[in-house]
């Protein structure tokens, strides 16, 4: 049997030790309890009058909801990718495969990839390269997915940890340059890895153009953590405390706003979410569409298709119940009402020069 690459042995381990992540008790900062909503006791709407499909990237989606980028180059990634696919499929969600880098040096591993499409022929794709990856295999990465978005990741924090991490970051003028190439057709996605942003990188994104931002904050799938497992030699410093939560960087998204007068065209909110009432506090609070990961992994690994269907069937019926038990009839409503911020959120927002009294009522 032939030995798998270096690149498609790490892409295994990376499964295998995010899923462990996964199975731990909940992630030690509750950053979603620090956010609270001013509840109506008289909602003064129905079910029936809860829409929550929308247009992103000229396509229909029928939730503000989408499978997050996690794997594929390898057997098992495939047949991930293909169950996450048929999932999309069934409810109409937009999906992003994994980093597609491997495939630069072993393009045999494609159908791990191209799966995706095949499964959801219809649905809204987004292909994955990393930052320091050149026009050309971006737009051939899109190719093969017939993909309508490219993530691109910004994962410095998961290569100064990788055992055989590039430490070469000098991605912003290629990040233009894909922008004003690739960017002209297909839509760009600036995402971090599990890291969140800060304004100042939002700000600098957007000053190069990238108008659609994912924000990925930190949770239990750590990427210092994930690669420091694969290390001979562990890390000597503790990483834990390293990163913005995804609340976090939404309100730096705000500060954004506030400053520049500028935000995002779409923000993407992701980091450690898995609940449908997680969810909803991240779309109340600026976010355009909330993505998962790990939870959809943990799905994929322990159940099969009909069983995941019935699973996630049951999160969106909740998820749209708490739209209306809140009065809302979508993601705009949820934005009029008032929040509370947690003591060491509002600690958050003065250090960072946010003004709150702005946004509380409405974002």
């Amino acid at each position: 049997m032939t030995q798998p690459s270096q690149q498609e042995q790490r892409k295994k381990e990376h499964i295998a030790i995010a899923e462990r992540f996964y199975r731990q008790p909940e992630f030690a900062r509750d950053q979603f309890a620090g956010v609270r909503i001013s509840h109506p006791s008289l909602p003064d709407t129905t079910l029936a009058s809860v829409h929550l499909e929308q247009m992103l990237f000229n396509k229909t989606i029928n939730y503000p909801i989408y499978i997050n980028a996690m794997t594929g180059g390898t057997n098992q990634a495939l047949v991930i990718n293909q169950k996450l696919a048929q999932l999309a499929a069934h409810f109409q969600l937009p999906m992003a495969v994994g980093s597609m880098s491997i495939l630069k040096k072993e393009p045999e591993l494609a159908t791990s990839f191209t799966t995706v499409r095949e499964n959801h022929p219809e649905g809204l794709i987004f292909a994955n390269i990393g930052a320091d990856h050149p026009a050309d295999f971006a737009i051939e990465m899109i190719k093969l997915l017939n993909a309508d978005a490219l993530q691109v990741h910004l994962n410095a924090a998961q290569e100064f940890a990788m055992p055989e991490g590039d430490q070469d970051y000098l991605w912003s003028k290629k990040l233009a340059h894909l922008q004003t190439t690739v960017g002209q057709k297909t839509p760009l996605i600036a995402k971090e890895v599990g890291f969140g942003m800060s304004a100042s990188t939002i700000a600098q994104l957007l000053a190069l153009g990238i108008q659609n931002i994912d924000l990925s904050g930190i949770s239990r799938t750590n990427f210092i953590e994930i690669e420091n497992h694969r290390r001979k030699t562990a890390l000597i410093s503790d990483y834990s405390d390293f990163g913005l939560t995804v609340i976090e960087s939404l309100l730096e998204r705000l500060n954004v706003q506030q400053t520049l007068k500028q935000q995002p065209a779409i923000t993407f909110a992701s980091g450690g979410i898995s609940t449908p009432w997680q969810a909803v506090k991240c779309l109340a609070l600026g976010g355009d569409l909330v993505g998962m990961s790990a939870y959809f992994l943990h799905l994929a690994l322990h159940h099969d298709l009909d069983e995941m269907m019935t699973l996630f069937a049951a999160w969106l019926t909740e998820f749209k119940g708490i739209f209306a038990m809140l009065g809302c009839r979508n993601v705009a409503d949820l934005r009029q009402l008032a929040l509370i911020l947690s003591p060491e959120l509002i600690n958050f927002v003065q250090q960072t020069d946010l003004d709150w009294q702005q946004f509380k009522q409405q974002r």
